[in-house]
C-alpha cells in the first residue's frame, strides 16, 4: 500500500460498467420516488419528520465517535442535563443540526458550492472538538488517517497534497453543476470524492455525508432534502469505509458505487415504512388529542409534541400557542392520565415538568425505549 498522498481520479468517472449499475440506478431512484411521494402526501413534513432529522444528526456523528443517543439529545433539548461525559457529543450534535439547517435554507437561492460547504463547516465546527482547526477553510497542510498517535508511514489513508488539492477541488465542484449522469450516480461519486479529497482538518465525514440529501434534492431526485443515509452507513461503518478505501488503494469505483446504491434501496425502504409508522401515529394521536381533551388546541399539542418529543411544559404551552400556563398544565394532566403522554421529570419550584410521546421516540429509534 502507497505511504504517499493519494492522486484522485478526474471527474466524470469513464471507466464505470454502466450497464451494471444503471439497473441498480433504477432501482433506488424508484425506492427514492416511492419515499418522496410519500413526503408529499404528508401535512406537515417538517413538524412529522423532526424526530428523523435529529436522528440523522446523532448517527452522523455517531460515524465519528460521539455516543449520545437520540432520546439523549431530546432531554437536552428539554432542558434535562444527561451525564457530563456527553455534554460535548451532544453539542456536536447540536451544531449539524444548525448546519444542516443553514445548508437547506441557503440551497433554496444558491448552488452547491465550496464557499456554502466552507461556511456550513465554520457552523459545523463551532465551539466543539475540532474548533481550533481552522473551521470554515480548506488545509494547508498535509494530513492522514490511521490510528491516534501513529506517524504518517502508519497511516491508513493519505489524502491528496495541498499542493493539488485547491485544483481538485475546483473539478469537484464543477462536476456538481452536470446533470449528464444519474443523479443517484452522481451523488455517490461527488460524496467518496470529496471523502477522498479530505479537504477540511476536521468534520470531513459529517460534512460529506450532509451533502447527500442536498445533492440529491438539487438534482430533483428529491422534492425536499429529508433523506438521510446516516442510519445505513452508521449500521455498515466497516464496509462503507473499507469501500472508500478500496477507490484509492485499487481504483475500485464500481464496488463503492453498487454499495452507495444499494444503501440508497434500502434506507429509502426503511425511511418509507418509518414515515408510514409516524403518519399513522400523527393521525391517531390528532384523533386521541381531541376526544380526551375536546381542546380547539388539540391539533396544536400535536404538533408540538412532534417538534420536540421531550418537551418542557412552559415550551409545550409555548409551541402550542396556549393562552393561559393553567389551560396547557391542564391538557398535560389530561393526556398523562389517558396514557397517552408520558411524565419523565416531576415539577419542583423552578424546574418544570417535562413530558415525552414515547411512541414517537420509539418510532424515531427504531426500537422500544420507552
Amino acid at each position: 500500500m502507497s505511504k504517499t498522498p493519494c492522486i484522485p481520479e478526474t471527474l466524470p468517472l469513464v471507466d464505470l460498467d454502466w450497464r451494471r449499475l444503471l439497473p441498480l440506478a433504477g432501482r433506488a431512484n424508484g425506492a427514492l420516488a416511492r419515499y418522496d411521494g410519500m413526503l408529499q402526501t404528508l401535512p406537515n413534513p417538517a413538524v412529522l419528520l423532526s424526530p428523523i432529522t435529529v436522528n440523522e444528526a446523532v448517527l452522523s456523528s455517531r460515524i465519528e465517535g460521539t455516543q449520545a443517543t437520540l432520546e439523549e439529545v431530546f432531554e437536552r433539548d428539554a432542558g434535562i442535563e444527561g451525564p457530563e461525559s456527553r455534554r460535548g457529543d451532544i453539542e456536536e450534535i447540536s451544531n449539524y443540526r444548525v448546519a444542516v439547517g443553514n445548508a437547506e435554507a441557503e440551497l433554496i437561492h444558491r448552488p452547491i458550492s465550496l464557499s456554502l460547504i466552507k461556511s456550513v463547516h465554520q457552523r459545523l465546527m463551532h465551539g466543539v472538538r475540532g474548533r481550533d482547526k481552522a473551521p470554515g477553510a480548506f488545509r494547508e497542510d498535509q494530513n492522514w488517517i490511521g490510528r491516534q498517535g501513529d506517524p504518517i508511514e502508519k497511516a491508513r489513508f493519505i489524502p491528496p497534497s495541498p499542493l493539488i488539492l485547491t485544483q481538485k477541488l475546483g473539478e469537484w465542484e464543477a462536476y456538481l453543476q452536470t446533470e449528464d449522469e444519474d443523479p443517484i450516480l452522481q451523488t455517490a461519486i461527488a460524496h467518496a470524492q470529496f471523502e477522498i479529497l479530505h479537504p477540511f482538518k476536521d468534520g470531513n465525514g459529517r460534512i460529506g455525508r450532509m451533502l447527500i440529501p442536498l445533492l440529491l434534492y438539487k438534482r430533483g431526485a428529491l422534492s425536499s432534502p429529508m433523506f438521510y443515509l446516516s442510519e445505513y452507513l452508521e449500521a455498515h461503518r466497516d464496509v462503507y469505509y473499507d469501500h472508500l478505501l478500496a477507490i484509492t488503494n485499487h481504483g475500485d469505483w464500481q464496488s463503492w458505487a453498487e454499495f452507495f446504491v444499494g444503501a440508497v434501496i434500502a434506507q429509502a425502504e426503511s425511511n418509507l415504512a418509518k414515515v408510514k409508522q409516524m403518519r399513522d401515529l400523527y393521525e391517531r394521536m390528532r384523533r386521541e388529542f381531541v376526544e380526551v381533551t375536546h381542546s380547539q388546541y388539540a391539533g396544536n399539542a400535536v404538533d408540538a409534541f412532534f417538534a420536540r418529543p421531550i418537551i418542557r411544559a412552559p415550551d409545550f404551552r409555548e409551541v402550542a400557542g396556549f393562552n393561559t400556563r393553567v389551560t396547557a398544565n391542564n391538557m398535560l394532566r389530561q393526556l398523562e392520565g389517558a396514557g397517552l403522554i408520558r411524565r419523565v421529570r416531576e415539577g419542583s419550584g423552578q424546574t418544570p415538568s417535562v413530558y415525552a410521546l414515547p411512541g414517537l421516540i420509539n418510532i424515531a429509534e427504531g426500537r422500544p425505549v420507552f
